[in-house]
């Protein structure tokens, strides 16, 4: 079974709001930079290459976007947790016979700090991740990558995640049967599988499945 990484596992928004924080407050950027850092990101859908262009264009900063983009990736990791219920949730999910695993796209260094920091590195089988392999979801190879890293195959396996066409509709491609995570962002429901509210949930409907489904 494969996860999405951000707003799956760990809250990406959460920590984008206090690296913003700490981003504005840092340059002395005013009173309505943080509200205006987290509309720009819109939740993770802008390339941040062009969301630090805007950045810096906005507040005539003298970095330039590169070295800002690699300060955001250093800096990112350590403000992400992953909470100590969904790290349990994974421990049960392999105990009861499931290939676990990680399929996000980013940056190869800002996802794989997010993976070693939050604790998720000992308890997946493996990870893919769209900077380190050349392929982005929906890209059906990263989820067959993935997949490889945990000893597994796609078929009768499940991808777990919260966008409806980089988790939803590439993990169907893929051959995939899927869950949608619904964080009640007003998106149009996808054709998935499974629709619920957290990624415990999805945890607990898996978890009571027959791990040989994992595909390991």
């Amino acid at each position: 079974m494969l996860f999405d990484l951000d707003n799956t596992l760990i809250d990406r928004l959460a920590a984008f709001r206090l690296w913003a924080a700490e981003f504005a407050a840092g340059r002395r950027l005013g009173p309505d930079a943080v509200d205006w850092l987290v509309r720009l990101d819109a939740d993770g859908s802008v390339p941040m290459d062009a969301f630090f262009a805007r950045v810096r264009e906005r507040f005539a900063l003298a970095e330039p976007v590169e070295e800002l983009w690699r300060a955001y990736r250093a800096r990112l990791p350590w403000l992400v947790e992953c909470r100590a219920e969904v790290l349990a949730g994974l421990d049960r999910l392999r105990a009861a016979g499931w290939a676990v695993g990680i399929v996000t796209n980013g940056m190869a260094d800002n996802q794989t700090g997010k993976i070693r920091r939050t604790g998720l590195a000992e308890r997946v089988d493996g990870w893919a991740i769209s900077g380190a392999e050349g392929v982005r979801k929906p890209g059906a190879r990263l989820f067959r990558i993935a997949a490889d890293r945990c000893g597994a195959v796609p078929a009768g396996g499940w991808m777990v995640g919260d966008d409806p066409e980089k988790d939803i509709a590439g993990g169907r491609a893929a051959g995939l049967r899927t869950i949608w995570i619904d964080r009640g962002t007003g998106a149009a429901a996808p054709p998935a599988d499974l629709t619920v509210d957290d990624v415990l949930a999805a945890m607990e409907l898996l978890i009571g499945m027959p791990g040989g489904e994992g595909g390991r």
